[in-house]
C-alpha cells in the first residue's frame, strides 16, 4: 500500500489483504536499518484475523522516500500521520528497537491515535556503542557485522530459524547492506540522543505491552525495568534466550504475546 505523508512517498505491507475502513488497524514500526519484512509473521497473521495491517517502511527506508527522520519525536509525529492518511481513527502499535521508542513517543504525544501500545526490545535509554556510532557514520560494513553479532542469541548464531532453509543471520546482514548511506548511522544517533523515554511513559494512557529478549545485549531487559515502571497499564514479558531480534528468533512466541494483548484468539495447544 502506498501512502502520502507530508509530500513523501510511504510503503505499509498489508499482509496481502485490502484495507477496509471499518476494521482495527495494527501498525507495526521497524528499527534502524531495518523494514517491514522483519514482522513477516506477525503483520500476516493479523491482516488474516479480521485487521487492517500497516507495516510501514520508515523514510529513507525500504520503498519509502527519504530523507531518514533524525530524531524519536520526528517519527512518533510521522506515525501518526501515517494512521490519519490511512484513514484510520486509531491503531495498535507494534515497535521494535527504534520503532519501539518512536511509537511509545507517539502514545504519549497523540494519544488519540494510539489504541494500545506493543514494544518489543525496549530500552530508556537506548544508548549505542562508540564504536558501533563511529563505524556507521563512516558507513563502514563493520556497523552491520557488529549489529549481527549482538541482535541474536547464542542458539541463533547456529542456526536454529523456526523457517527451514531460512539464514538468519545472513538474512539480517542482506537486509542492512540494503539501505542507503547514512540511514543506519541517522537511527542509531535517534537511539542515542533520546532523552525523553520515561517523561513519554508517564504520559502514556493506553494499555502497553512489554518484550525483552532474555540475551539481548543491544537493549539489556535490565534497562527496560525504569520504563515499564513508569507505564502506568502495563504487562511485560521476557522471551528466554532470545535476543534482540526476537520477532526473528522467537516469531511464534512474539505473536501469541501480541494475539493476547491486543485481542485475536490464541488457538489451545
Amino acid at each position: 500500500m502506498q501512502l502520502r505523508v507530508a509530500g513523501k512517498d510511504v510503503y505499509a505491507y498489508t499482509g496481502t489483504r485490502a484495507h477496509e475502513p471499518a476494521r482495527p488497524t495494527a501498525l507495526f514500526v521497524h528499527g534502524a536499518g531495518n523494514d517491514h519484512s522483519v514482522f513477516a509473521l506477525q503483520s500476516r497473521h493479523f491482516a488474516w484475523h479480521g485487521w487492517n495491517v500497516l507495516a510501514v517502511d520508515l523514510p529513507g527506508h525500504g520503498r519509502s522516500a527519504g530523507p531518514a527522520l533524525a530524531d524519536v519525536p520526528a517519527i512518533a509525529d510521522w506515525i501518526a500521520a501515517v494512521v490519519a492518511a490511512a484513514g484510520a481513527h486509531e491503531a495498535v502499535l507494534v515497535g521494535h528497537s527504534l520503532g519501539s521508542l518512536a511509537a511509545l513517543e507517539c502514545a504519549a504525544r497523540h494519544p488519540q491515535s494510539v489504541a494500545k501500545l506493543a514494544l518489543l526490545g525496549p530500552a530508556v535509554p537506548m544508548t549505542v556503542s562508540d564504536d558501533l556510532l563511529a563505524a556507521a557514520a563512516r558507513n563502514d560494513h563493520v556497523a552491520y557485522e557488529l549489529i549481527n553479532g549482538w541482535s541474536y542469541g547464542p542458539g541463533s548464531q547456529l542456526g536454529g530459524n523456526r523457517n527451514p532453509g531460512v539464514w538468519m543471520l545472513g538474512n539480517a546482514m542482506r537486509l542492512m547492506e540494503r539501505t542507503h548511506d547514512g540511514v543506519l548511522s541517522t537511527g542509531l544517533l535517534a537511539c542515542h540522543r533520546y532523552a525523553g523515554g520515561l517523561a513519554a511513559a508517564a504520559a502514556v494512557r493506553c494499555p502497553a505491552l512489554v518484550v525483552m529478549g532474555e540475551r539481548d545485549v543491544m537493549a539489556p531487559p535490565r534497562n527496560a525495568r525504569a520504563l515499564i515502571e513508569a507505564l502506568k497499564d502495563v504487562r511485560s514479558l521476557t522471551l528466554p534466550g532470545s535476543g534482540h531480534s526476537l520477532m526473528i528468533e522467537q516469531p511464534d512466541a512474539v505473536l501469541d504475546a501480541l494475539r493476547r494483548f491486543i485481542g485475536v484468539a490464541v488457538p489451545a495447544a
